[in-house]
């Protein structure tokens, strides 16, 4: 069965500085583990032709089908807040971009498919754990009204990586809106390549602002984008886990998904991260992360603001100075609905800090507590907890004073808490049994996580938090 792909590579267009053409690397024995049917639909790909042995063999990059131009990019990036000049696509060649049929640009990238020039000293492949990791967490995000990358296909190579041991290698195929990050333009500012700048910054003007004029509107538009993820991040308890600025996409797309996790027990200091010892990308201190990285797209910027530094320090200042409102904003339309709320009030922020400090004070289930005062039950752990009644009842008169009923609150609130996220244990234990050669978890949890908000009966196990014994407290960067 033929594979047909509608290509249409307008970063491969770009001057030969932005990346290195890179072609996969063969695997020994492909093999489909999963295929995203609906999304491939969705691009206007053949879910046959792509589960066909020449598609298995593209997905695994044993074979390039027609149109794709297979590249590595480049970039630099902060990670854990040291700079490093130069990064790029050390494990993930970009076969191009498909026009779906709507008229959408996508990227199409393959991860895992082998050494790029940006490799360094890895291998370039990727192990199955963190693969179906990200094919589980980020279609649980789009499933949730997420932005984010996605995944398209997951594919066994029927060879070994080294990681601490061996273990079974695959390849992701990986669906962006684009895959240009923070760290893209900071590739160049580091190298005073103001012409390449040019050229990047129009790319992303033109793919993902049009609506924008100027470098510093493009700018702004990267800073709304960045509040509404990271605040819709915040809403259901998601930690990004390295949000280094070559981790942060100006498409204001969640990507790479590393050390990342959902939240259990609620705490603001909350870290996975096995590597993140001083707590700099702790769930409640996303946000501020967030405008770090954005004051260096800003300081790449300063070239294309204005030809006068001074002048175009100011204007990047004052747009950086916004997103603390644009934050906050972001997150009470996120929280609102959360608690039933359908109009605004001043108080709103201080009511629903109060919820979520005595959630921190006893450690209750974030998810679950949501959901359980949306289904009118009693909030788990908060049920006996001092101040729960006094908050309660200050909920009640805020409820009673926009006139909102009992059960339009928890329509409201049924629509905005998920019952289902992917918790770190489920996901642990569908990443072992595909190892043991078992993927009936991963696909009974990826079912489940494609209806978060939908009552499922059947399911209910999959809303407990993990017992004694079964928790994850870290994740691990890498593929």
């Amino acid at each position: 069965m033929t594979l047909s792909i509608r290509f249409d590579n307008s970063y491969a267009r770009l001057p030969d500085r932005f990346f290195s053409r890179q072609a996969p690397e063969p695997v020994r024995a492909p093999r489909l583990l999963a295929l995203n049917r609906p999304l491939a639909e969705a691009l206007g790909l053949d879910p046959e032709a792509l589960a066909s042995p020449e598609g298995v063999e593209t997905l695994a990059g044993n074979r390039l089908p027609e149109g794709a131009e297979p590249l590595a990019q480049a970039y630099a990036g902060h990670q854990f807040g040291g700079f490093v000049p130069q990064l790029g696509d050390g494990r993930a060649i970009l076969l191009g971009e498909v026009v779906a049929p709507d008229g959408t640009r996508h990227d199409l990238q393959l991860k895992g498919a082998g050494r790029t020039p940006y490799s360094r000293m890895g291998d370039g492949r990727a192990w199955l754990g963190p693969v179906l990791r990200e094919y589980l967490v980020s279609e649980a995000m789009h499933a949730l009204g997420i932005p984010t990358t996605r995944a398209l296909a997951a594919v066994a190579t029927g060879e070994e990586v080294i990681r601490e041991t061996r273990l079974p290698g695959a390849v992701l195929t990986r669906v962006a809106a684009s895959h240009v990050r923070v760290g893209t333009f900071q590739y160049f500012a580091v190298r005073k390549d103001t012409d390449a700048l040019e050229a990047l910054a129009r790319h992303v003007m033109a793919r993902h602002y049009p609506e924008t004029e100027t470098v510093l509107d493009m700018l702004g538009a990267v800073l709304a984008a960045q509040a509404r993820l990271v605040a819709r991040w915040m809403g259901v308890g998601f930690i990004h886990g390295v949000m280094n600025t070559d981790n942060t996409s100006v498409a204001g797309e969640t990507i790479d998904y590393g050390p990342c996790a959902f939240l259990d027990g609620y705490h603001p200091d909350t870290v996975f991260s096995s590597i993140d010892q001083f707590g700099r990308y702790a769930y409640g201190r996303q946000a501020d992360i967030a405008v770090w990285n954005l004051a260096q797209l800003a300081t790449s910027l300063l070239p294309l603001i204005d030809p006068d530094r001074e002048r175009a320090i100011e204007a990047a200042t004052a747009a950086l100075h916004g997103f603390p409102d644009l934050f906050k904003a972001a997150w009470l339309d996120v929280f609102r609905p959360k608690i039933g709320l359908g109009t605004a009030e001043d108080g709103d922020a201080e009511l629903i800090h109060g919820l979520l400090d005595l959630m921190a004070a006893e450690r209750a289930d974030f998810t679950n507590t949501f959901r359980d005062l949306a289904e009118g039950l009693s909030p788990g752990r908060l049920r006996d907890c001092a101040g729960i009644e006094a908050w309660t009842g200050r909920w009640q008169a805020r409820l009673d004073r926009e006139g909102t009923a009992a059960s339009a609150a928890q329509t409201r609130m049924r629509a905005a808490n998920p019952a289902y996220i992917p918790r770190n244990h489920r996901v642990e234990a569908a990443i072992a049994a595909a190892r043991a050669g078992d993927l009936a978890p991963f696909e009974r949890l990826h079912r489940v996580l494609a209806h978060p908000f939908d009552p499922q009966d059947e399911a209910r196990a999959f809303r407990a938090p993990p017992a004694p014994g079964e928790e994850v407290r870290q994740t691990f960067c890498g593929t």
